[in-house]
């Protein structure tokens, strides 16, 4: 007969079998991320790859296109149902009767730095010398559109001044900084270190944490999120709890891990050939990340003023707010880790 243990081993296989189902029961969810292998959407990368969407019952795709911009036509046309990217894009779809709204905040800084290429012929000390100059930004209507035309209007410059250049992120990005084919660029982190670091370029304002986005923009900010529309949330809340949940625990891990934990989950093409200096950009990142995934109080403000500076479409007595972001989800997610 077989042995006891044996037995046991034989029901344990059972009801392994008979309870853990694979991602053939599991929820189908895609989103969609402005740059996958940006530092400052890292919290999604973790989610996936430390198993946080499967523990929470969930099959989610994570897909990557170059800009947030890219991602909110994604979102509005279907064909995903979640959006990470930076959370001015649900003020500024509401302003055109879009209602989408954040979920979850992963980053209270908006993650980036304006660099001055060092590669021209009378490269830029700050945003006054903008001047006649051509200007990086990942994409038209991205974030770092806004944000660069911000800044050189705050430099009291007009926008007819000089000229905004779409280059897309990463090494498009790297290249044009390089060549000096830009006379300054927005960027975020891996890509802002490798441009330093090589000499190539020199901080004109650093938004990369939490202290010097609100120098930059004069107030609390949030910058990458994860947003759907109301009307999908109001449609699954149980799904979209269990994707907070899982993002919410995900910034539990960089907040209690160090940066040489968090490159070893990584995927080496994330890393790159220079990991030290990528540890270095991890690490002086990791502060500025959400640890409870709430929108901070006052953020939306600084945003909505931001944005309406700007884009002369966004008129902020006809934006509610309210509609633009929830911390229900993260608030729930608070409460279950605690229990």
């Amino acid at each position: 007969m077989p042995s006891f243990a044996r037995l046991m081993a034989l029901a344990s296989s059972a009801c392994a079998i008979l309870f853990w189902t694979p991602h053939a029961e599991a929820e189908k969810l895609t989103l969609m991320t402005g740059g996958a292998s940006k530092i400052i959407y890292l919290p999604v990368t973790l989610a996936s790859r430390l198993g946080y969407f499967r523990d929470e019952g969930l099959d989610v795709d994570v897909l990557s296109e170059p800009a947030g911009v890219d991602t909110a036509t994604e979102l509005i046309a279907g064909a995903i149902q979640g959006a990470v990217g930076f959370y001015d894009h649900t003020v500024d779809l509401q302003s055109r009767g879009l209602e989408v709204e954040a979920v979850v905040v992963l980053a209270q800084s908006a993650g980036l730095a304006e660099l001055a290429s060092t590669q021209v012929a009378r490269p830029m000390r700050t945003m006054a010398d903008a001047r006649g100059r051509k200007l990086g930004v990942t994409g038209f209507g991205a974030s770092t559109y806004f944000l660069s035309r911000y800044l050189a209007q705050d430099a009291g410059l007009a926008a007819s001044s000089y000229t905004v250049v779409p280059q897309g992120p990463g090494d498009g990005f790297a290249d044009a900084m390089m060549k000096g084919s830009i006379d300054a660029g927005m960027v975020e982190e891996p890509t802002a270190s490798r441009l330093l670091d090589a000499g190539a370029a020199r901080v004109l304002v650093d938004m990369r944490s939490i202290e010097g986005t609100r120098t930059a923009l004069g107030g609390p900010y949030a910058g990458a999120c994860l947003y759907a529309p109301r009307k999908w949330v109001s449609a699954h809340p149980d799904a979209t709890r269990r994707l907070v949940r899982a993002l919410v625990r995900a910034l539990a891990f960089i907040s209690s891990h160090s940066a040489g934990d968090i490159v070893a989950v990584l995927p080496r093409d994330f890393v790159g050939t220079n990991e030290p200096l990528y540890l270095q950009a991890l690490a002086a990142t990791m502060p500025s990340f959400s640890r409870d995934g709430r929108m901070p109080d006052g953020a939306p403000q600084t945003v909505l003023r931001v944005l309406a500076a700007v884009n002369p479409a966004i008129e902020p007595r006809h934006v509610d707010l309210t509609r633009t972001y929830t911390n229900r989800f993260a608030d729930e997610a608070k409460a279950a880790a605690g229990r």
